[in-house]
């Protein structure tokens, strides 16, 4: 139950289908937030309110956000002479399909069908697209107003034209400053001395030894491996083959390829 109605900041109304439908802007507990009663689309739609009442009551999520606002309408109050304000059960626009989805239009009356079908699949985005934004308004559509050929249309356009160009600028050279920052790093890595050569760097290494060894011993009938790896090891400063320096792998593989040329020619 409802203890106290919601007052509309504003209300507006528009046409679907030749049915009025009324959203009101209410301040509530999330801020501004759009209602739309729900009886009078039962009527357009030919559905039992009391039914849809129970439905909703029935369910763990529009059971929450039925509130109720209110509303006036176009009649006048003979006493008063003034309009006539109801206070009706309303469910926020975003619910709204929830609600509508939740009519099952094969069980209806055969005359019902069509008429449930459009609003399950037009009714909010009507009620979305004359309330964006959270404001309730009945402004001409911007899109149209666009396809006017006004001084303020064309400076909109050129405005819209620089910043668009400023966008594309922006993400260009972000996209160049992040290559070049990926370049950097590969550079600094390859350059950096405390950084050895891969796996597969190493394997290149110890098969030019072995050739050149196995060359050597073709004429010396000793196993040579242990002489050509001291002699790389002395001239590049290093315990290891494969604690070489990354940024000197080109250099030791032409070291060892002229000998190995040297052997046994080019």
């Amino acid at each position: 139950m409802i203890d106290k109605a919601l007052l509309p900041i504003e209300q507006r109304t528009v046409v679907f289908y030749d049915d009025e439908l009324t959203a009101v802007l209410v301040d509530d507990d999330n801020g501004r937030t759009i209602y739309v009663p729900i009886r009078p689309i039962c009527d357009f739609m030919g559905l039992n309110w009391d039914g849809q009442r129970r439905r909703i009551k029935r369910d763990a999520v529009l059971s929450q956000e039925i509130m109720s606002v209110v509303v006036t309408t176009t009649n006048i109050d003979p006493a008063s002479r003034r309009p006539h304000s109801s206070v009706l059960s309303a469910l926020p626009l975003k619910y709204i399909p929830g609600w509508l989805f939740g009519i099952n239009a094969n069980r209806v009356k055969p005359e019902l069908r069509d008429k449930i079908i459009k609003y399950q699949r037009e009714c909010y985005d009507v009620l979305s697209d004359a309330f964006r934004d959270g404001r309730l308004t009945l402004d001409p559509d911007f899109g149209d107003l666009l396809k006017l050929d006004t001084p303020s249309v064309q400076a909109y356009k050129a405005a819209l034209a620089v910043v668009r160009l400023a966008r594309n600028q922006i993400i260009l050279e972000s996209r160049v400053d992040s290559h070049e920052l990926r370049l950097e790093t590969i550079e600094a890595e390859l350059s950096d001395p405390a950084r050895f050569i891969t796996k597969s760097q190493a394997m290149h290494i110890s098969q030019s030894v072995k050739l050149i060894g196995i060359e050597l011993g073709k004429s010396s009938g000793r196993n040579a491996f242990q002489g050509v790896y001291g002699e790389l090891y002395r001239r590049f400063e290093i315990p290891s083959y494969r604690e070489l320096p990354a940024n000197r792998f080109d250099e030791a593989m032409r070291f060892l390829t002229d000998w190995y040329k040297s052997l046994v020619g080019d």
